[in-house]
């Protein structure tokens, strides 16, 4: 029997995002509306909707529902805003993104990730997306600053160079420390010399490239 990807999305969203005190009705409307099933490996295509991480491939996973709904409700999102995505992915976070905001510029170290990801949003309608092949961690350096970043991926440590990224009062979404217990940490940039830092949840993502933790020698 074929899968009801409609009643499929509707349950998710009532069933997994929502629960997970997820209730902005932007945030809740534009995942029901980007169609998840498209963004999935065809292998995973019926576990589009399930709460797990789906592998994406060279290790990297695409987040749970739930924390891809904690993640868009936590950077209250504004159509005026220009947002920047360090990992790509299947480019399923950055169609809500992009729906979201006024553009949006995405960065992938892996040149697959970006190809398949800008077919997606072709596909998909999605014009206000710049989509990036990069090493975001100590190389690629945009011209621009932005009103939001988010990081889809985890880092042991947030690197320095990312707050100097952002505008005044830009808002940060970065998953930071030690698997398997790692903190989704909203950041508020507030001035020159720092940034406002509130843990929302515990999560845990594989580690971007450049990004992991030192290795620890036991004797």
């Amino acid at each position: 029997m074929a899968m009801n990807f409609e009643q499929a999305r509707v349950n998710m969203v009532e069933n997994q995002v929502r629960p997970w005190e997820v209730l902005d009705g932007r945030v809740l409307d534009v995942i029901a509306r980007v169609r998840r099933e498209d963004y999935v490996a065809p292998e995973h295509r019926q576990l589009a909707f399930a709460d797990l991480c789906l592998p994406i491939g060279h290790g990297e996973v695409m987040m749970k529902p739930v924390v891809e709904g904690r993640v868009l409700q936590a950077l209250a999102l504004q159509p005026t805003d220009h947002v920047l995505e360090i990992g790509t992915g299947s480019g399923y976070l950055s169609a809500c993104l992009a729906t979201m905001s006024a553009h949006l510029t995405s960065v992938d170290i892996h040149a697959e990730f970006t190809a398949g990801a800008t077919q997606r949003l072709h596909d998909a309608g999605i014009a206000n997306a710049t989509l990036i092949t990069g090493e975001a961690v100590n190389a690629w350096q945009p011209d621009a600053l932005f009103d939001v970043l988010v990081v889809t991926g985890a880092v042991a440590e947030i690197p320095t160079r990312w707050l100097g990224w952002l505008k005044p009062g830009a808002r940060a979404l970065i998953v930071h420390g030690q698997s398997p217990v790692q903190h989704a940490t909203l950041l508020t940039r507030e001035d020159a010399d720092g940034c406002r830092e509130e843990i929302l949840f515990e999560t845990d993502l594989p580690y971007l490239i450049h990004a992991e933790p030192a290795p620890r020698f036991v004797f």
